[in-house]
């Protein structure tokens, strides 16, 4: 009987394992910089290929203050709902708080978009052209 019981749980808990691990949220990290000196204003990577559940942790490495606001041109309703209620403490629409310090983060969890480009840019540095892309894929 002891035999025929690890003979069933065993495998079941590899499946279990497994599940989980593949459901799990991946956390994508993205710095913004700014160097004035060397004309350099960007989020690294520029382009970030995620999932709904997935999450995006900015943090800013130089020159701030920084900002993610998303671009709201070609946005659905739908679309702009579930990006402000993804994004804590917005201080306007689409928009994170200012991130006034080195080494400040902001993190927020991927909605559910259908999949596509969704265009971001740093407020105080737009003129500069820092933006970026979150790319949803299945």
């Amino acid at each position: 009987m002891r035999v025929l019981v690890w003979g069933l749980i065993f495998p079941l808990a590899l499946l279990l394992g497994r599940t989980s691990a593949a459901g799990a949220q991946r956390v994508h990290e993205i710095k913004l910089e700014a160097k004035p000196d060397k004309e350099v204003y960007r989020f690294s990577p520029a382009e970030v290929s995620a999932k709904p559940g997935d999450v995006l942790s900015f943090r800013v490495e130089s020159g701030p203050p920084h900002s993610i606001v998303f671009e709201a041109a070609g946005l659905s309703e739908a679309g702009k709902e579930a990006l402000n209620g993804a994004m804590s403490r917005r201080v306007a629409d689409l928009s994170s708080p200012l991130l006034t310090t080195e080494g400040a983060e902001y993190k927020m969890v991927v909605p559910q978009l259908p999949p596509g480009r969704y265009a971001f840019f740093c407020l105080p540095h737009r003129a500069y052209d820092e933006r970026g892309q979150l790319v949803i894929t299945k």
